[in-house]
């Protein structure tokens, strides 16, 4: 009985003190401090993976049939997107990846120059004239593309992506059988023209909306060139435009998605219209074209793009990349002048 006292006086000697509950508590605070560290390394090692972007690959030139080397490298930058590094991103919801708004800007840049090539396909090089009829497969993949790149469920983008992709290989094995007559890629400078003058347009914007990284004012041009024009709006004589801070580093890394698929498009496109290319004089042009663009993909060092003023002490990287951008875009305008005349 006297034990038996001697234990009970020692429990409540304990409870009083607070120690053995003390540090039991701060064990406990410990181990979790130590878990939620572990957890938030973890995710942003997975971000930071997660967020490297692709190489260039290579120009396929496995076959000598017309239209395969643009055909395969269509399908290869789709691929690329979806099984890079942790995979397609722009729709993810859990995070680390909720939190990425780099990677998912460059995945955005690189679809919206695969769906204007896949469209190209359908609505002009793989047709004789504008009466004929759109190709099956063609006619199947460029919707596929055309779904929002932040669905992720019913359909995800994902799951939707890889039905284009699905269809453009059976349009690329129809087009390597020669017994297949009803499948075509006429490599034509009318055709080339048409869908560089889309990626005018797409380059021209991307050119603006990193040149307004920093305040400015425009002259107001929607109308010029045309006496009898009108707009549904009036607007000033002169527009300030500035892209919001916090948005410019999404477009920055959307002309780097943007510019790193269109260096393999035009590389493809060298090959497959190079009998053109040549007789217009015109080969040199987009040997150029792309080595701008290459220009863009040059590595940032910097941790965040920076956005300093255009004479100021800090480097602004947005209006670097306009520049490139404008450089390529103006020679595409060449281009496409050398590709009108006969």
């Amino acid at each position: 009985m006297a034990d038996l006292n001697e234990m009970v006086k020692d429990k409540l000697a304990g409870v009083k003190g607070g120690s053995p509950s003390a540090g039991g508590t701060k064990g406990l605070s410990s181990l979790f401090g130590a878990l939620g560290g572990s957890v938030v390394a973890v995710m942003a090692a997975v971000a930071i993976w997660a967020s490297i972007e692709p190489a260039i690959g290579p120009v396929p030139t496995e076959h000598k049939v017309v239209g395969y080397a643009t055909t395969q490298t269509v399908i290869n930058v789709a691929s690329t997107l979806l099984n890079k590094p942790e995979g397609f991103t722009s729709n993810d919801m859990l995070p680390p990846f909720i939190f990425l708004d780099n990677m998912p800007s460059f995945e955005f840049g690189a679809l919206v120059q695969l769906r204007d090539l896949t469209r190209a396909m359908r609505k002009d090089i793989a047709r004789s004239q504008s009466q004929s009829t759109e190709d099956k497969d063609l006619s199947k993949a460029e919707p596929f593309f055309n779904l929002s790149h932040t669905d992720f469920l019913l359909p995800s983008s994902e799951g939707e992506y890889r039905h284009g992709i699905v269809a453009l290989e059976r349009f690329k094995k129809r087009l390597l059988d020669s017994d297949t007559r009803n499948v075509q890629f006429y490599a034509r400078a009318d055709n080339l023209r048409n869908w560089l003058q889309d990626v005018e347009t797409r380059l021209g914007s991307l050119s603006q909306r990193l040149s307004a990284s920093v305040v400015h004012s425009r002259v107001n041009t929607d109308l010029a060139g045309d006496a009898a024009a009108q707009q549904s709006t009036p607007n000033f004589e002169e527009v300030s435009v500035q892209t919001v801070w916090h948005l410019r580093d999404d477009v920055f890394y959307e002309a780097r998605g943007a510019t790193w698929a269109l260096i393999q498009f035009l590389r493809a496109i060298e090959v497959d219209f190079r009998d053109v290319l040549e007789k217009k004089n015109a080969l040199a042009s987009v040997q150029q074209i792309i080595r701008e663009l290459e220009s863009c993909q040059d590595t940032v060092w910097s941790p965040i793009i920076l956005n300093g003023d255009g004479f100021g002490l800090m480097a602004n990287h947005s209006l670097i990349m306009a520049n490139y951008i404008s450089r390529a875009n103006a020679a595409m305008i060449d281009l496409r002048q050398l590709l009108l005349q006969g």
